[in-house]
């Protein structure tokens, strides 16, 4: 008897009347509701606008959806198309069934169609969503969850997962939950991008590239532990081959990216920067005004003065304005009266020497005679 173990939900699905409420399409909503929101968050720090990523997702959503569902039902066409089968069943994504490559790939050519319409370099948006696209697969993958599907090989660990459905081929009994551990890996990724998105200042794509490479590596691992069926090329999944490609890719325009555009995007957002650059001139603007309404008001007073028929009128108009420039000049007659008052003075006193001078000279003359 187990004594630990992740257990599964006894139905995927419920229902409010004839409408079905399904766990795997509530984690892909949510996911997308999170994705959306912390990119809105990086792209207005980047010096975007509000409401920018959400406007752009409505293109980039609807395309990830169509092509992840084409890259599984591609790469697991006998599901839909051998004998027995109902092709119609291809089109029935809410039961499962979404490859995260096509999802990332188409998803990027719906990315670019809303950039292209604003002028925003698709670079750029998508370094500001890496993150959040982590986020949305980590919380997608609980999808599979509700579904009973994508775990690995039997084990007896106390984090088990439980399978109780025999529907598809499925055998009951305790396996890898693999669906957690891309989880938690997928949460990992989302903290090393914003890690190193903010100690390297990562711009031109570098970001979204760091986020390919990193899920990749734990994709190849958690890939190699499933037991479902897959096709397998020189004994790998086909998942495994394509980890490793496209890893190999995103280091390689890492590395490129980084000797050709070093740095980050000044100007994310072309009409953010026109509006910044609208309400600078406007500040400017208000700024003239008031100086030019100051003069003007200190030239109408200076007009009253002079026009002024009252000199008592004249006088108190002046008195406000002049009171500091009349106490200046009184001051300085006073001290030009002061320094002509001791000149006369010290004339005075000098004339009076030299006639004490002179009469002394007289006497002294007129004894020798004698």
């Amino acid at each position: 008897m187990e004594l630990a173990y992740i257990p599964s939900p006894s139905r995927g699905v419920l229902y409010l009347g004839p409408v079905p409420l399904r766990g795997y399409a509530f984690c892909i909503i949510i996911g997308v509701f999170v994705a959306v929101w912390l990119g809105n968050r990086r792209w207005i720090a980047r010096g975007g606008r509000a409401g920018t990523v959400a406007d752009i997702a409505v293109w980039a959503v609807p395309f990830g959806l169509v092509g992840g569902r084409l890259y599984h039902v591609i790469t697991d066409y006998e599901l839909y198309f051998s004998e027995g089968r109902d092709w119609v069943d291809a089109f029935k994504i809410w039961e499962g069934g979404l490859g995260i490559w096509g999802a990332i790939a188409l998803g990027a050519v719906g990315a670019w169609i809303g950039c292209r319409s604003r002028g925003i370099p698709l670079p750029a948006y998508a370094d500001a969503i890496a993150p959040g696209i982590a986020l949305a697969q980590a919380i997608g993958r609980w999808g599979n969850w509700f579904n009973q599907e994508l775990y690995g090989r039997e084990t007896d660990l106390p984090w088990a997962l439980h399978i109780t459905s025999a529907a598809d081929g499925r055998v009951p009994g305790y396996y890898h939950p693999t669906f957690l551990y891309e989880s938690l890996w997928c949460v990992g990724v989302a903290l090393l991008v914003i890690w190193a998105d903010r100690r390297f200042k990562l711009g031109h794509g570098r970001a979204f590239a760091l986020y390919v490479a990193a899920y990749c590596v734990g994709r190849f691992w958690i890939e190699y532990m499933r037991v479902d069926d897959a096709h397998h090329i020189l004994g790998l999944r086909l998942n495994n081959w394509t980890a490793m490609i496209v890893f190999l890719l995103a280091v390689v325009y890492l590395v490129v990216s980084a000797k050709k555009r070093p740095g980050r995007e000044e100007i994310v957002e072309p009409e953010a920067a026109s509006d910044g650059e609208t309400a600078g001139d406007g500040e400017a603007e208000k700024e003239d005004k008031a100086g030019k309404a100051e003069k003007a008001d200190k030239s109408e007073k200076a007009d009253k003065v002079a026009s002024s028929d009252s000199p008592g009128e004249a006088k108190e108009l002046k008195s406000g304005t002049g009171a500091k420039t009349k106490t200046g000049t009184d001051a300085k007659a006073e001290t030009d009266a002061k320094a002509e008052t001791e000149a006369e003075a010290e004339a005075e006193t000098e004339a009076e020497a030299k006639d004490k001078a002179g009469t002394g000279t007289e006497a002294e003359s007129a004894g020798k005679k004698s």
